[in-house]
Parts: C-alpha cells; sequence; structure tokens
C-alpha cells in the first residue's frame, strides 16, 4: 500500500471529463469527488456514519478553526482527528489561509506568515507555512494543502501578480517542512481571473512536484460566468495523472460544468449551509420550503431522489419543522442535500465509466439550468 499512496489513476474519460481513483493511507477516493465539509470536526448535524450511508467517502477539516479551538495539540493528544471526531476514511485539510484572508481587517501579511487576531477571543496568533504544515500533521490529515494567499474579488493586477509570487514562495516552504510521507500535499494554483496570470501560477506551482493541484481563488465574490469560462481554460492544463481539486465550489451546476472541464474533487458549504436555511436541491431545481405553496403538500421533496428524507418525509412537513425552528429540520434538510451532491457525482462516475457523460451532462444541464 505504502508505494501506492498518491497514486491516481484515470479509470474513464470523455472529452476533458475524467473518472479516476485516488490512493491515500486511509483507502480508495473514486472521483469526481464531492468531500463535505466538516469545519470544527464535525460536519454540522450529522453523524459519521450517516455520512458513510450517504456515501461520503472523505470529509474536509479547517485548520485555522481546530487551531484555534480545541487546538491541534490537544486533539493530537487524543489520538488524531480521525480518533477525535469518529471518522476512519481520509480528511483533507485546508492550510487556514483562507479563513486568515476572509478576516483581512484582523491580519497582517509578511513574507514569513500572516499574523492575525482570533475572532474568538482576540488573542493573536501566526499561521507560515511551516506551522500551518505542522498544525496539519498534527491532525493526522490524509490530504494537506499548501498554505497559499487567496484574494478578494476585485484585486488588481499588481495585486494578484504580488500574492501569486507569495504563495509560489510559500509553496516551496509547505513542501519543505512536510515530513509525514503518508501525507499527500496538494499545491493551490492562484492568479485571480486573469487567464494569463492563471497559466503562469500554474506553470510555477508544476514547477513544484507534488500528488495533486488545486485551482483556488474561485468563488470569493466573482460574478460566476467568469468562474465557467475560466475553469475549462485552466483545468485541462494541469497534469493528466494528478487529482484536480476546485476549491470551495459549489451549486449543482457549477460541479457538472467544471466534472466536464476536467475536475476532479470539489468541497462547498453551500449544500449543509443552505439546508439549514430551508433551500434544497432537487432535481426538479431549487426549493425554498418555507412557501406558502408546500403548506398542505403531501408530496416527498424530490420524487426522483433516493434519501432518508424523500423516501420518509412530505413537503408540509419539512415546511412545518423549518418555521417551527425545530433542530430536525437541519437534520432532514442536511441529510437530503447531501445525499444529493454525493448522488450527482456518483451518477457522474457511472455515466463516465459507461460511456454516457455527454448525455447525463446535458441531462443536468436542462434541469439545472431555467430554460
Amino acid at each position: 500500500m505504502d508505494q501506492m499512496i498518491g497514486k491516481f489513476s484515470v479509470d474513464a474519460k470523455s472529452g476533458q471529463a475524467r473518472a479516476g481513483t485516488l490512493t491515500t493511507r486511509r483507502g480508495d477516493i473514486q472521483t469526481p469527488v464531492f468531500m463535505p465539509v466538516g469545519t470544527k470536526a464535525t460536519v454540522k448535524s450529522m453523524l459519521p456514519e450517516e455520512l458513510k450511508d450517504l456515501g461520503a467517502q472523505i470529509v474536509l477539516g479547517n485548520t485555522y478553526h481546530l487551531h484555534l479551538r480545541p487546538g491541534e495539540k490537544t486533539i493530537k493528544s487524543l489520538g488524531g482527528l480521525h480518533k477525535f471526531m469518529n471518522w476512519d476514511r481520509p480528511i483533507l485539510t485546508d492550510s487556514g489561509g483562507f479563513q486568515v484572508f476572509s478576516l483581512s481587517q484582523l491580519s497582517k501579511i509578511t513574507e514569513e506568515g500572516v499574523t492575525f487576531q482570533s475572532h474568538l477571543d482576540g488573542a493573536k496568533h501566526f499561521l507560515s507555512p511551516e506551522t500551518s504544515m505542522q498544525i496539519q500533521m498534527d491532525l493526522g490529515s490524509d490530504i494537506i494543502m499548501a498554505f497559499d494567499e487567496c484574494l478578494k474579488y476585485p484585486a488588481t493586477k499588481e495585486e494578484n501578480i504580488k500574492s501569486m509570487e507569495l504563495t509560489i514562495r510559500w509553496l516551496k516552504r509547505s513542501k519543505e517542512a512536510m515530513t509525514d510521507k503518508g501525507a499527500l500535499l496538494f499545491g493551490i494554483v492562484q492568479g485571480g481571473l486573469d487567464l494569463e496570470l492563471r497559466k503562469k501560477s500554474l506553470e510555477m506551482t508544476l514547477d513544484v512536484d507534488l500528488p495533486g493541484y488545486a485551482l483556488g481563488g474561485f468563488s470569493v465574490g466573482e460574478p460566476i460566468h467568469l468562474m465557467h469560462e475560466l475553469v475549462p481554460q485552466v483545468a485541462p492544463l494541469l497534469p493528466e495523472n494528478k487529482p484536480r481539486y476546485l476549491m470551495g465550489v459549489g451549486t449543482p451546476l457549477d460541479l457538472i460544468l467544471s466534472v466536464d472541464a476536467g475536475i476532479d474533487m470539489f468541497d462547498c458549504v453551500m449544500p449543509t449551509r443552505v439546508a439549514r436555511n430551508g433551500t434544497l436541491y432537487t432535481w426538479q431545481g431549487k426549493v425554498s420550503i418555507k412557501r406558502a405553496e408546500y403548506r398542505e403538500d403531501p408530496s416527498p421533496l424530490d420524487p426522483e431522489c433516493g434519501c432518508y428524507t424523500c423516501t420518509n418525509y412530505s413537503k408540509a412537513y419539512l415546511r412545518h419543522l423549518f418555521l417551527s425552528g425545530e433542530i430536525l429540520s437541519s437534520r432532514l434538510n442536511t441529510i437530503h442535500n447531501l445525499y444529493f451532491y454525493l448522488d450527482l457525482m456518483k451518477k457522474a462516475r457511472r455515466s463516465l465509466l459507461e460511456g454516457r457523460w455527454e448525455e447525463f451532462r446535458d441531462f443536468c444541464l436542462t434541469r439545472f439550468v431555467k430554460p
């Protein structure tokens, strides 16, 4: 198994879209894959067993939040993040960079790293490529993200160049600091929404040989059509024999378009976050469960869905739970949205393996795009 860790094989291809298998020390991940986000060592409202039942192969943890509370040393002393949260499948952790930069009013960036104030208690902390790698290794992550700078949209060309070059220098330091041979380090391509800068960043990132590469800096407030235009131009330039990860994206439509562009891995808080706000993704389009039209609706949320929520409850009941502020509302809505996302990727993979990708893609586009 050891020499196989980090191996990525393409099992089927159609145009740029591909189905693949990535080997980690905690088992294989079949792609395309959606990774539920477990920011603080939990996917909100879900038991690990339920995630497995839904088909989750890997979850995300958040370096920034876990560093602040309860602290990586505490987690390490308790047997690592997997034992801490009772999850024995792979875990990917982000580097903490995105959180630090999204709190930019509380942070100061230098060549060395970032000094920032905790959003919890105002205490000062310092994150650098070295400390980020150490935190992620202490957590016991299977896939570790390099420390990068993620600019908000819009940013000037000069800001993007400066940030991109800093990210490359930090990437080299991240690789240098990685001593856990069983973990996979992924580099992050930045460059904003400028195709030439993206290509330049990609070239410099690929100079650092790594088991996988991600596209960062999307879904940071830019008009969505710009991402839809840029990803298909950049994704195919990433190595054919390595996994390609689009960070923090997105809607079911974003996922299908990105798989078509050659992306293998996705994560996003969207399905869990909007579930708690009463928004549900279905094969009939987006549903806002609080609407009055569902008050006496006995039908399931999505007749084409096989999840626990859809097979057991009516829209009227889901609306009642949501308007009553019941905890079960968050649970049932989250179960449905995660099932929908995981099932979408499972169906995408199956269609690729069976040579039906274009047909499946076009079917999804008619369902996810309002005519």
